[in-house]
């Protein structure tokens, strides 16, 4: 997915992988679905839901979203796990 984001201004995806990426990346994200199973990245991070409404599409690539990383999307999930088994 990082080679197809990089760089990139908007990105037009139905996928939730892409959502994910595009949110931790900072790229504007608009999802061609009425929903998704990665909620986070409308609420905090860059992804629009906008269905296949052509001008809904219009209007979130004229104006993109942008958001934040959420909390603990910071790489370090796998340091964490192993800190919580170490300590059990």
């Amino acid at each position: 997915f990082q080679r197809i984001i990089l760089g990139e201004k908007v990105i037009l995806t139905d996928s939730g992988g892409i959502q994910e990426e595009s949110t931790f990346r900072q790229v504007p994200c608009i999802t061609l679905r009425p929903n998704t199973e990665r909620p986070v990245t409308c609420e905090l991070g860059t992804n629009q839901l906008i269905g296949l409404d052509h001008d809904a599409i219009m209007n979130a690539l004229e104006h993109p979203k942008s958001g934040v990383i959420p909390p603990l999307w910071d790489g370090k999930s796998t340091e964490r796990v192993l800190n919580q088994i170490v300590s059990s």
